[in-house]
Order: C-alpha cells, then structure tokens, then sequence
C-alpha cells in the first residue's frame, strides 16, 4: 500500500488498523517523524516502544524479526521504531516479512531514502505495510498546521502570528509543536479553556530559530570551519538561539546531504551533479559551492556514522534538557574536526 503526502492523512487510519509495517521515507524528514507519530497515536493499544537504528539492523538483520514477534517484559503490546539512513534496515525487513507470525507494529524513518529505494518496493506491494513519502513543505501548509495544532490546544492565532511561528520554526513541524506547547503552557490554556494569544505572548516565549540564524553555525559545523566555530557559538548563546532549533537544523542539513548522495551515481563529477541539481531547483545555487565541500566530507560510511551520532546526540539532549546547550556545543565541535580533517586529507 501506498500514499502520498497529500492523501496520508485520510489514509492513515485504514493503514493503522490493517498495516504491520511502515515505511516513512523522503527528503523531509520532520514530516516523516510526523507521519510515524500519527500512526502511533492510532494504534488501539501501542504499548513499549522499541528503538532501533538502521545500522544495528543492518549488522543483525535478523533481530528485527525476533524483537517484532517477541512479547513484551510485562505481557504487554509493543510497537517499534526504526530510525533508518536509505535502505540499511532493507535486509532486516525483509527477514521481518518472511515470517509466518504476525509482527507487532514496525514503523521505519528512513533519513536519505525515497519510494523508489528497495525497502520501499519490497513493502509497497504489500496490503499489510504503508509506504509514504514526504517533501518539505511550503510556508502555506505549515502555517495552517500551526493554525490547526494551535486550536487543538486551545489557542487562538491569527494567521499572522501563525505564519510567524511557521517561519521562526524553519517550516519544521517538530519544532512547531514545541512552540504549541511552550505558548499553551505559558497562555494557561486549554481545549476547555481557549486562549487568545498576542504578539507579546509569543516575544516572551518565541526562541530565535529562524534559518537565517541557523545557517553560519551549519555551514560552519558540516563544511569543518573550526575557526568560526568557537565566534559562531558565542553568538547563538548571545542570540538566546534554541539548542533544539539549532540542532533540527543540523538534522535537515544532515537529510540533505544524505538524500544528495543518495541520487550521485557512482564516479560522476561533483560539481557537474550539483550543477543538475540547481537546475532541477532540487537545490538553491549559491548553496553549490558549500553542498560541494560538505559532500566531500560527508559520503559513504563516514554520512551514515554521522546520521547515528545526530540521532545519539538528539535522544542524549532529549534526556539532559538542562545541559542540551553543552552537549550540542561539545557534540558540534567533533564534528567540525571530522569534517575539517577529511577535507583536508582530500585536498
């Protein structure tokens, strides 16, 4: 079974109920996560969950299968949840379908894949698996997502200060609902107890996440400019940036880079594939130049340990809320000096 991102929705409560695997794939990546929580929020009773990394598939294929048939500690129902770079989980969820006995739920992110990928077509022709893909979504959709959580939580937007949590969120819907959740909390509201909320509202709690900020410290971290690192971090601490935002940022850059390397044929020129891609407007022009290094310090094996360690990095933060500004700092570091010794190893 397939969707698009246009029909998920309506989808997505058929697929909930009849479907054992999901595959989550395109180069938006946020609303891939998004997708995957929907069908979560769907399951009569989704019970544990169980993480796991598409690399530690790919060096036991068959755990996934043994993990998805095994019952839970309790007794209880489990889901689990995949966090897969292209097609590295392909073997395991092909081992997964072999099986005779029903799965609990699976649901796969997959960074850098797309429906084409060979995860996507084992599953596509399946009535008991989804796959959907997704791209990043335009100013319009995600400021009427913002309008449509923020009634949910009682909240009341216009559509300006709509459109400016959208833009301050980088069009990223994970990073949306935080702030849905920051302002409902600080507006004291509810579903029961609708709030209208003002510009001075969302001054007090907005964090600066716009793009615009985010941009020197991701090209400075990915391409391994160590020497404007160290000015680039005084100023997001200066700016009161969002540990959080900023690390989004780091993650869509990081989906980029992947869904790039994903489409580059073997052996063909780098500035030549990257000169297609402008003209598919798959990429903006003047990005050319910094894509070009960053792709030539990020291929291969070297992106995919990266993806893990973002994926680390976010679950630590997610953990240590009080320390996310240190551990995103060190963690950026390390990765500067990777990306900076690479490409001076090449040159």
């Amino acid at each position: 079974m397939k969707a698009t991102q246009k029909d998920f929705a309506s989808l997505a409560p058929k697929a909930a109920s009849s479907a054992r695997v999901f595959f989550f794939c395109g180069p938006d990546e946020a609303g891939a996560a998004d997708a995957a929580a929907r069908i979560v929020s769907l399951l009569p009773d989704p019970g544990e969950r169980i993480e796991f990394s598409g690399a530690e598939l790919r060096r036991d294929p068959v755990r996934l299968g043994d993990e998805a048939r095994s019952t839970s500690l309790f007794g209880g129902t489990r889901h689990i949840w995949i966090r897969a770079a292209g097609d590295d989980a392909h073997d395991a969820v092909a081992n997964l379908i072999e099986g005779d006995v029903d799965p609990c739920p699976v649901l796969i992110v997959a960074t850098g894949a797309s429906d084409k990928s060979r995860t996507a077509k084992l599953l596509a022709v399946r009535p008991d698996a989804l796959v959907a893909m997704f791209h990043p979504p335009d100013l319009g959709s995600v400021t009427a997502s913002v309008r449509n959580q923020a009634g949910a939580a009682g909240l009341r937007l216009t559509s300006e200060l709509a459109e400016r949590i959208a833009r301050g969120a980088g069009l990223d819907t994970r990073l949306v609902r935080s702030e849905i959740g920051k302002l409902a909390l600080y507006c004291d509201a509810s579903p029961g107890s609708p709030r209208t909320v003002t510009q001075d509202d969302l001054d007090a709690i907005g964090a600066q996440t716009s793009d615009d900020d985010f941009a020197p410290i991701v090209d400075a971290v990915m391409g391994g400019k160590r020497e404007r690192l160290g000015p680039e971090l005084a100023r997001m601490r200066a700016m009161q940036i969002s540990p959080v935002g900023l690390l989004l940022a780091i993650e869509r850059r990081v989906a980029q880079l992947a869904a790039l390397s994903a489409r580059m044929g073997p052996g063909q020129n780098l500035a030549q594939f990257l000169d297609a891609e402008a003209n598919a407007r798959r990429i903006f022009w003047r990005d050319k130049a910094v894509l070009g290094d960053q792709l030539r310090a990020w291929r291969g094996p070297r992106l995919e340990r990266l993806v893990q360690r973002i994926l680390t990095l976010h679950q630590t933060m997610l953990g240590n809320s009080a320390d996310s500004e240190l551990l995103l700092a060190q963690e950026l570091a390390t990765i500067a000096r990777l990306a900076g010794s690479e490409l001076a190893r090449k040159r």
